[in-house]
């Protein structure tokens, strides 16, 4: 049996490592990328089963096209591309507009055009038919956010689900899937750099119906059975793992 590929941009800390983990743990060949060598390569050996890792900022036309033509050769066909690189600045109705502007600049490249440019990059090389590509969106793309700040970040990742939804269309008859997850707020990740105070997460446990926050092994979860086989008739979706926050 060939074993299957998987390449997750963002892979040395918090979705995305856990996606590589759970990945790895049914046998796929890993390979990971992100802008940090170190974490790259502690995270290499957390995911062990010989994990590659690439070091590139994927919101870099040539730094992308370097590294799509570096995986193509190490790896050969690709299964499953996983879009979760991508981070948050402080964007809100009130940051004086020269300062906004530098800052949405920012979050626009490092997550929405980075999954462009990266998925565009490795489609030539993505299995035809039976590859998928997952994205990862948010809760902010659909209701915004609980604080102001936000809106560079609800703004990229709205735009990363129209991306999905599009390109589903144009890849449908090549037999490769597209979808996106959009996760509520997961706790246990350095999105929020040093993390948001213990009173601020048990509210947002309170408001949410299923009385927790998330965790990254929800999102993994999720991510696996969309690169499973038994998904092969699953495409243009975004799926919302949140506890029911939105109704909440």
């Amino acid at each position: 049996m060939t074993q299957h590929t998987a390449v997750i941009t963002g892979g040395s800390s918090g979705i995305g490592l856990a996606i590589a983990q759970q990945l790895a743990q049914q046998d796929y060949r890993i390979a990971i990328v992100a802008r940090n060598p170190q974490r790259l390569q502690q995270a290499a050996q957390q995911i062990g089963h010989g994990t590659r890792y690439y070091a590139a900022d994927l919101s870099q036309r040539g730094a992308v096209e370097e590294v799509a033509a570096q995986l193509a050769a190490d790896l050969g066909t690709l299964d499953v591309l996983i879009n979760n690189a991508g981070f948050t600045r402080v964007i809100a109705a009130d940051t004086p507009l020269a300062q906004a502007e530098q800052e949405w600049d920012a979050v626009i490249d490092g997550n929405l055009k980075s999954t462009f440019l990266f998925t565009l990059a490795m489609l030539p090389h993505l299995r035809k038919p039976g590859g998928r590509i997952i994205n990862l969106s948010s809760i902010a793309a659909q209701c915004g956010s609980g604080s102001a700040g936000a809106l560079g970040y609800s703004a990229a990742k709205a735009g990363v689900q129209g991306f999905t939804l599009s390109l589903a269309r144009e890849l449908g008859e090549a037999g490769i899937t597209v979808n996106a997850i959009a996760p509520g707020f997961i706790a246990d990740t350095r999105f929020f750099g040093t993390g948001l105070p213990q009173d601020r997460i048990d509210a947002i446990a309170a408001e949410t119906p299923m009385g927790r926050t998330g965790r990254v092994e929800d999102i993994a979860s999720a991510a696996l059975w969309l690169a499973s086989k038994e998904a092969s008739f699953i495409t243009g979706t975004v799926t919302s793992i949140n506890g029911g926050a939105r109704v909440g």
